[in-house]
């Protein structure tokens, strides 16, 4: 049999990992701590926030992921992007960023990874749901250290880097700053990189979702967003990628990280137009509203009907009937929450489901 290789190269098919890092930048890379709060030995040639991606890749909690809405219900497209498909995106933009700056390349992908593991199903319709019950609110990112920490491997918790923990648990921005300051910042810089990674990722695909979508249009697009940072999804990652790493500065160890003017006033456009005309469209809000419907039936009925609520797996974790009931709920898929909602026997008088907010659309779990 003839060699069709012989002809070729190795450096043909291998050519060598392009250089992305700062010439200018000399930090040294992190020393992995491998502190955890159940001490562990040390493993031969491997990465204590390479175990951390490994344990949280192969969690139940990850795999749902899958089928949890990013934006637009994952039940409308097999094409919108899934909670997974972000974290994904999320931590293609962490490992770029930290590679460039010289930083940790694991720290910044085994956080990105566990960044959204305490999301609810229907995206944050779902978030705004469970925060009419649980005193203090529902906040994803506090669950997602939950899950991790106590819910996670039967119990047990993960056991993962306390830079993980920190990082998941400090990742999320609402409507503030993307670079936080303390004591919300992240003790890390890896953690700071997540943050922006995490914007980075979701104003370039949720755009992309919205046009795929046809809730808006390719002229409803300000020129100014599609000048500066391109017309894909691709151009924009890469654009605001490129400028964080042209305008971040090491100085004595700390990073300082910043985009320019230019970009930062592109990237607060796009995050307004992005709020105001999809994340607010009657149409989007008509859709998540009946999700909203569904966690709030499902609550309801899990609280008042004893024997529903026996039927909850690990509720022993949990210190109160509410926070087992919102463990129960955070981990549920779209697809499963409805068909849930759809087998329970309607023990939850139709006038409850109307207190819990009288501004609700009527009641169908038909999206």
């Amino acid at each position: 049999m003839p060699n069709y290789l012989s002809a070729f190269s190795i450096e043909e098919f291998c050519p060598p990992r392009p250089n992305l890092r700062r010439p200018d930048l000399d930090a040294p890379l992190p020393k992995a701590t491998a502190e955890r709060e159940v001490p562990e030995d040390p493993r031969p040639r491997r990465d204590p926030y390479q175990s951390d991606q490994d344990r949280i890749i192969q969690c139940n909690a990850f795999r749902r992921l899958a089928h949890k809405t990013q934006v637009f219900l994952a039940t409308s497209s097999d094409h919108f992007r899934s909670r997974l498909t972000h974290t994904l995106e999320v931590s293609r933009v962490a490992r770029t960023l930290a590679r460039g700056l010289n930083l940790n390349e694991d720290l910044a992908e085994a956080i990105s990874l566990g960044h959204d593991l305490g999301h609810t199903p229907f995206g944050h319709a779902g978030e705004r749901a469970l925060n009419r019950y649980i005193p203090g609110g529902f906040h994803h990112q506090r669950h997602s250290v939950r899950i991790v920490t106590k819910l996670a491997n039967d119990g047990l918790g993960l056991n993962l880097t306390k830079e993980v923990i920190d990082g998941i648990g400090k990742h999320s921005k609402g409507n503030g700053p993307i670079f936080a300051s303390r004591p919300d910042a992240p003790f890390t810089p890896e953690g700071q990189i997540v943050r922006a990674s995490d914007i980075i990722a979701y104003l370039a695909h949720d755009l992309d979702d919205a046009l795929e979508s046809d809730l808006i249009s390719p002229r409803d697009v300000p020129s100014a967003i599609k000048a500066t940072l391109g017309r894909g999804a691709f151009d924009r990652v890469w654009v605001m990628v490129d400028d964080l790493l042209n305008n971040t500065t090491i100085i004595d160890g700390n990073v300082n990280f910043s985009f320019s003017p230019r970009i930062t006033e592109a990237m607060s456009l796009l995050r307004t137009f992005l709020y105001n005309k999809v994340y607010q469209n009657a149409h989007l809000v008509s859709q998540l509203n009946h999700a909203t419907g569904c966690i709030c039936y499902i609550f309801m009925a899990l609280m008042e009907s004893q024997e529903l609520y026996e039927t909850m797996p690990r509720r022993h974790l949990a210190d109160d009937r509410f926070q087992a009931i919102c463990d129960f709920i955070a981990g549920m898929t779209d697809r499963y929450a409805m068909l849930f909602a759809q087998n329970i026997e309607r023990g939850v008088p139709t006038s409850k489901l109307q207190e819990i907010d009288d501004d609700a659309v009527p009641f169908s779990f038909e999206f």
